[in-house]
This record gives structure tokens, C-alpha cells and sequence, in this order.
């Protein structure tokens, strides 16, 4: 993590792409076990996280908040789905048609925040090269 207000952005927008790189993981997971007997399926909850560390701030804008973020160490947590109940005989609760719809709009959020990356860096720089 760089600790400079001009990396402020980057830094959340880094550690929201590995936990949705983790997530990823832990869908693609799922899917492989969908056949396993017993197994139950398991999930990371980083939204919540990030959204719990930036709405308990008394700062009001975005610019504050994510600037104080830094040092915070913001992780998803990992669970099993022991509550999502089976349906099936072998107690597994995978449903490999959800895991694959999640395992899409993960896969589309990804991109979106390595574009937000890429956005932030191209702007670096450009600040970079301007004169001054």
C-alpha cells in the first residue's frame, strides 16, 4: 500500500480487486464441489465491509473518507453458507446455475474496478507529464 493522498483511490481500488480476485477463487470453488457430498458452498462479503468502513466515517465526502481509509486494513470475510439449505439428498447446497450467475457479475465487477485502475494511473500520468 502507498501511502500518499494522491494514491488514495488506488489503494481501495487495489484491495477491492484482490478480494474480488479471492472471491472469484472461492466461486470457482464452489462450482468444482457442486458434485461433492456434504460440501457446503462458500462466499467472501467485502461490500459490506468496505461499505461498513466508509459509512461509519464523520466525513462527508467520498475524497475524506476513502483518504482516511488508509492503514485500515479492509477484508472481506469468509463464511460458509451453512444457513442456504440443501435440497439434495448428499446435504451439499450448491446450486451451480447461482454460483455461475455470481460467479459472472463478479468477473464483471473485476474488470470494472481494473478499469478504475487503469483510469487513475493513466491520470497519474498525465499529471505527470504536464508542465509546469
Amino acid at each position: 500500500m502507498i501511502n500518499s493522498n494522491a494514491f488514495d483511490y488506488i489503494n481501495v481500488l487495489d484491495a477491492t480487486a484482490d478480494a474480488t480476485w479471492v472471491r472469484n477463487e472461492i466461486l470457482a470453488n464452489n462450482i468444482a464441489n457442486a458434485t461433492t457430498p456434504g460440501y457446503k458452498r462458500e462466499d467472501i462479503d467485502f461490500e459490506n465491509e468496505l461499505r461498513r468502513a466508509l459509512g461509519n466515517m464523520k466525513y462527508k465526502s467520498l475524497d475524506e473518507k476513502v483518504a482516511n481509509l488508509r492503514g485500515t486494513k479492509v477484508k472481506g470475510r469468509s463464511f460458509k453458507d451453512s444457513v442456504n439449505y440443501s435440497y439434495r439428498l448428499d446435504e451439499n447446497n450448491v446450486d451451480p446455475e447461482q454460483e455461475n450467475i455470481e460467479l459472472v457479475s463478479n468477473q464483471l465487477k473485476y474488470q470494472g474496478v481494473i478499469a478504475g485502475l487503469t483510469s487513475e494511473f493513466q491520470n497519474l500520468q498525465t499529471a505527470m507529464k504536464a508542465p509546469s
